[in-house]
């Protein structure tokens, strides 16, 4: 019953954190940090719980994923018939073009492929921060996502014309992406929205295009954390991986449509003041920690 619940909780905080713009995985490693919950040997129930939260995807924008779906191998086919002689954006349909941009945005993730030598990628080397036992660099992760929230909320009240999502601006969120992929604490989500924002991009049209964004980035962390879990012992029971995917997937749909609602109705700078507070809370007694041992 204790696993049970345990997942049950997990798969709570996994569903909302990973939708909201308050960072899935520093709220774990938080979590984990003071509950006292080991880190060691949960890479299968960490993969199934990201199971979790692409399914909350797939369900709330079924309609654009499943164009972009089709899109794809339309694409693949005027490719290989040679229709696809003229790459102009203007030309596309819009299907089409949020597909490039898609493209695009996911190219900043291949940097954490990069060598940095001894056998391993930038992606071990940045590990190491989830993997401390230390929570001095989440917390201040949390108060620059909490910044950038701000900063997002700022430049979204701000009048003018909304854009579509240009190279540029899909290249700017694709760094944004790479970077909450590097650091637990800052939020993938917030951070993507924000600088959709700050392009100037509505945002419906923000919240949508980052959530379809992280399908990409979601599947390559839980094969990543697959493989780890291959490679060890460890046994969990089916009852528990059942109830935390399905506690991500539930919470990670409602948490999806209270972001939508939140943003619309001008609350989205909560999200940020949350985060600085939080985030200077958390590097205190990270500090605090350090001292005292």
């Amino acid at each position: 019953m204790k696993e049970i619940l345990q997942a049950l909780l997990l798969g709570v905080v996994q569903g909302l954190t990973e939708f909201l713009p308050v960072s899935s995985s520093g709220h774990m490693s938080v979590f984990r940090h003071f509950s006292g919950m080991a880190t060691e040997g949960s890479g299968l129930f960490s993969a199934m719980l990201h199971i979790g939260t692409l399914i909350a995807v797939f369900v709330a924008f079924y309609k654009p994923i499943y164009e972009l779906f089709i899109e794809f191998f339309l694409c693949l086919k005027d490719i290989f018939t040679g229709k696809f002689n003229k790459f102009k954006l203007k030309n596309m349909s819009t299907t089409r073009r949020m597909l490039f941009m898609f493209v695009i945005s996911c190219v900043p993730l291949l940097l954490l492929l990069l060598p940095v030598g001894n056998g391993n990628n930038l992606m071990d080397l940045v590990d190491v921060f989830s993997s401390d036992n230390s929570i001095k660099a989440e917390g201040i992760c949390f108060m620059v996502t909490g910044l950038v929230l701000l900063l997002g909320t700022t430049v979204s009240q701000s009048t003018g014309r909304f854009q579509k999502v240009s190279p540029f601006s899909a290249l700017v969120i694709g760094i944004a992406q790479f970077f909450a992929a590097c650091f637990p604490g800052i939020s993938r989500s917030g951070t993507t929205v924000s600088a959709a924002l700050c392009c100037r991009i509505s945002k419906n049209n923000a919240i949508r295009y980052s959530f379809i964004l992280s399908i990409p980035a979601v599947i390559a962390s839980a094969l990543v954390e697959f493989k780890d879990a291959l490679g060890g012992n460890e046994i969990i029971p089916v009852s528990s991986l059942l109830v935390g995917v399905i506690a991500s997937a539930v919470v990670g749909i409602l948490a999806i449509r209270l972001l939508q609602l939140l943003i619309k109705k001008n609350l989205y700078k909560y999200f940020g003041m949350y985060c600085v507070i939080f985030g200077f809370v958390v590097t205190v007694i990270g500090a605090i920690e350090v001292f005292i041992k």
